[in-house]
């Protein structure tokens, strides 16, 4: 998902959150199941969509390693406190 630039700026994309990534995705889909484009046009829009799809799967699994770290470190500080108790 890292796209960062030969001057080590992230690209646009990159800075897109979770939430704005997935709007536009919504839009990209609306405007595929809509139809009225041109062959390039709906390439370009499924290209796109792939790009903020994989954005989207990026926050989602930072989210679910985040949850899951302090899952764990409640476990470990529930263990200590038993073994104290």
């Amino acid at each position: 998902m890292s796209q960062i630039q030969p001057d080590g700026e992230q690209t646009a994309d990159e800075q897109l959150s979770y939430e704005a990534a997935r709007e536009e995705l919504i839009e990209v889909v609306r405007r595929l199941e809509t139809g009225g484009t041109n062959l390039e046009e709906s390439l370009a829009l499924w290209e796109r969509g792939e790009r903020l799809a994989r954005i989207c799967q990026g926050w989602l699994d930072g989210a679910k390693k985040r949850l899951d770290a302090a899952l764990a470190a409640n476990d470990g500080a529930d263990d200590g406190a038993e073994r104290k108790g």
